[in-house]
């Protein structure tokens, strides 16, 4: 045997050494082995059992009862209704493209395009979210029901579930304040999620007003219920008993809202107001509660809610009286005389003209090579700034515009909240415009000229308002000075009906304003109502029961077109060429509770055809006051019959408006309405 050289190695050394290699590789090996087995079972165990229990159990969503709506008194105006809706879940939906999908066009009457549809949202389906239910058609009528259920072992992953669908008992009244739903959208389902909310495709969600505004609120939070499933998405009831206690998570109801609107003054405002186009509010002057809301024409929240057609949304957008515009907020007019309280506060602070300044009216206003009219072409003869309220005389307020400038009336009005938003915040609004000198050197041609003080002083010229600004302002001259911001909702209740929270009145600004001068603008105010020559007099006399009640009213005609040298009468004119009338007041004026403001968009003039509105509803309040006061309070949760819940159509409105007027009494005058227009 030859004996081993120096530095040779021995077969057996160059075994042990590959065995010592060896070890170390299956040492390393039963290690990363032991990482990654405790990473899938220990780290991420629950997530992949989550993920295997997931191919036989499957989860059924239980949708929360949304939150109802009720108004001041309990009663519900909108709720939701059970209904069913078609779902495919795209993990059971077996030759979904080639047989399922064909079977369902048929019983559910697609045509081709809605066919193609569904079948894209299948697929986008199986792609994110395949155990996932997608609907493919809502609220199903009880054929389409009946049809699906008769065929159901032919339609694999296609179940019939129940979906409460939003129930609208007011119809077209006050759907710019509550509001409508439809279906949520993938850039609302990415952004939503992403904020820790749980939406899920074909879910619906708040558009407008308060659903959209109480949209979290309202929703409450979805329950699951896990069901064991074979391979065709069919549920194996021998095998359920097995999941346990923990199979099911109760759903969670939304709040529900009471609003502060009373639905009995709003009935009557609806009734009372005879225009086709316009708005009614009422409001507490010493909360900024809304009692009382119309925005005409309205829409019927019940057909939008869901998915709506293009067709349906065509007629909408192409109505020339746009039903879907908030008028009350979203759209800004030139308040007309109405306007003529803070010209009248303005031109006492300024110190030159006091309530018995008296400025001689022959019929207009002189003013370089023009004259602004008066709206009685006679004159009014000398008046006082009390009698100048009263007869709603352009003159009088004229001399003031043109001895203080536009400025102080700016500050003014800016003061009492025009020209800003109001902070409402529940539906959309405008800021409207107050302008100033500052503002015409931006906005006008050539500048600030003093003509435009003496349009704005009026209540024309670009001075817009929204009549939600203009019912806070006169609420603020009746309390004496604090404007509110304006609320709707009164508290949060949860399913049992217990308060959740309670929103307060907010003061949003007190406004420094003397004493004497409010004093005699609510005089001015009031012989408007209840003196002889009164612009809105007669309306007074008429609709006013309870004759021992001071109202302080303001009315007004806003002129759209330029006036001639003739002027017409409103059924001479095309309907968007008249006049908006006007009214702006509060009850009582001893004892302020509740301000009226009236716009009846192109409706004529302010006294004949606003203020008699006003008027009821005022009068309907002091009603509803005294009958609180006596009789027991009614049953919560009362379901919210129609009574008088539909526009007059323009026949019925002319007809309305044509209503011959009481016989005048000894002492009382004819009094025209207040408009004006320059002449050269």
């Amino acid at each position: 045997m030859t004996p081993p050289t120096l530095g040779n190695t021995t077969p057996g050394r160059e075994l042990r050494r590959r065995f010592l290699w060896l070890g170390l590789a299956m040492t390393v090996g039963l290690g990363l082995l032991s990482i990654q087995l405790y990473r899938l079972q220990i780290t991420r165990g629950e997530e992949y059992s989550a993920k295997s229990v997931a191919n036989f159990v499957k989860e059924v969503r239980l949708r929360a009862d949304r939150g109802v709506i009720k108004d001041a008194r309990g009663t519900i105006l909108v709720d939701s209704r059970p209904s069913f809706d078609a779902v495919v879940t795209p993990a059971f939906c077996t030759d979904c493209s080639e047989q399922v999908i064909p079977r369902l066009a048929e019983l559910l009457q697609w045509d081709a395009d809605q066919a193609k549809k569904v079948e894209d949202l299948v697929r986008q389906g199986r792609r994110n979210a395949p155990f996932q239910p997608v609907p493919v058609r809502v609220d199903l009528t009880r054929d389409e029901y009946d049809r699906l259920a008769a065929r159901r072992d032919i339609l694999d992953g296609v179940e019939v579930a129940p979906v409460p669908h939003r129930h609208y008992r007011t119809n077209t009244v006050l759907s710019h304040v509550l509001g409508y739903m439809n279906e949520i959208t993938q850039e609302e389902l990415e952004r939503l999620n992403g904020d820790g909310s749980r939406y899920a495709l074909g879910d619906y969600i708040g558009r407008r007003g308060l659903e959209r505004y109480f949209e979290q609120r309202l929703r409450g939070q979805d329950g699951v219920r896990k069901e064991v499933v074979n391979a065709r998405g069919q549920k194996i009831e021998e095998l359920n008993v097995k999941l346990g206690d923990n199979a099911v998570v109760q759903p969670q109801a939304g709040s529900n809202l009471v609003l502060s609107i009373d639905m009995r003054l709003q009935e009557e405002a609806e009734r009372a107001f005879p225009g086709v186009t316009g708005a009614v509010v009422a409001i507490d002057v010493n909360t900024g509660f809304i009692r009382a809301l119309v925005s005409r024409p309205g829409f019927d929240p019940n057909l939008l809610t869901g998915r709506v057609t293009p067709t349906q949304m065509a007629q909408l957008s192409r109505d020339p009286l746009e039903p879907m515009v908030n008028r009350v907020a979203a759209e800004h007019y030139s308040p007309g005389s109405t306007f003529k309280v803070v010209t009248a506060l303005a031109a006492f602070k300024s110190g030159v003209f006091r309530p018995e300044t008296v400025v001689n009216c022959p019929g207009g206003y002189r003013l370089g090579a023009r004259t602004w009219r008066c709206h009685l072409d006679r004159g009014h003869g000398p008046v006082n700034g009390l009698d100048a309220m009263k007869s709603s005389c352009d003159t009088w307020f004229y001399k003031v515009a043109d001895t203080i400038g536009l400025d102080p009336i700016g500050e003014m009005g800016k003061s009492l909240g025009l020209g800003s938003p109001t902070g409402i915040n529940v539906v959309a609004e405008v800021p409207g415009i107050m302008p100033t000198s500052a503002y015409h050197d931006k906005a006008s041609p050539g500048g600030y000229t003093k003509g435009m003080a003496l349009n704005s002083a009026i209540g024309q010229g670009d001075n817009n308002v929204t009549p939600l600004q203009l019912a806070l302002m006169y609420a603020a001259i009746a309390n004496g000075g604090t404007l509110y911001k304006p609320q709707m909702v009164q508290r949060l209740e949860n399913l049992d009906g217990q308060v959740i929270q309670e929103f307060k009145p907010e003061v949003v600004r007190r406004v420094e304003l003397s004493p004497t001068h409010l004093k005699a603008v609510i005089e001015g105010l009031v012989k408007v109502a209840h003196e002889p020559g009164g612009t809105s007099y007669r309306s007074r006399l008429k609709y006013m029961r309870d004759q021992e009640v001071l109202v302080a009213a303001k009315t007004g005609t806003a002129q759209v077109a330029r006036l001639g040298a003739i002027r017409l009468k409103t059924h001479q004119m095309s309907f968007f060429e008249r006049d908006h009338a006007w009214f702006a007041g509060f009850a009582p004026a001893d004892k302020p509770e509740i301000a009226v403001v009236v716009l009846n968009e192109h409706g004529g003039h302010g006294g004949s055809d606003a203020a008699p509105t006003a008027m009821a509803v005022i009068q309907k309040y002091l009603d509803l006051k005294k009958l609180d006061a006596t009789a027991p309070p009614p049953r919560p949760n009362q379901p919210y019959t129609p009574s008088v819940l539909r526009a007059p159509s323009p026949d019925e409105a002319a007809l309305t408006r044509g209503v011959k007027p009481p016989k005048l009494l000894p002492g009382d005058e004819e009094v025209s309405e207040d408009t004006h227009a320059t002449q050269d």
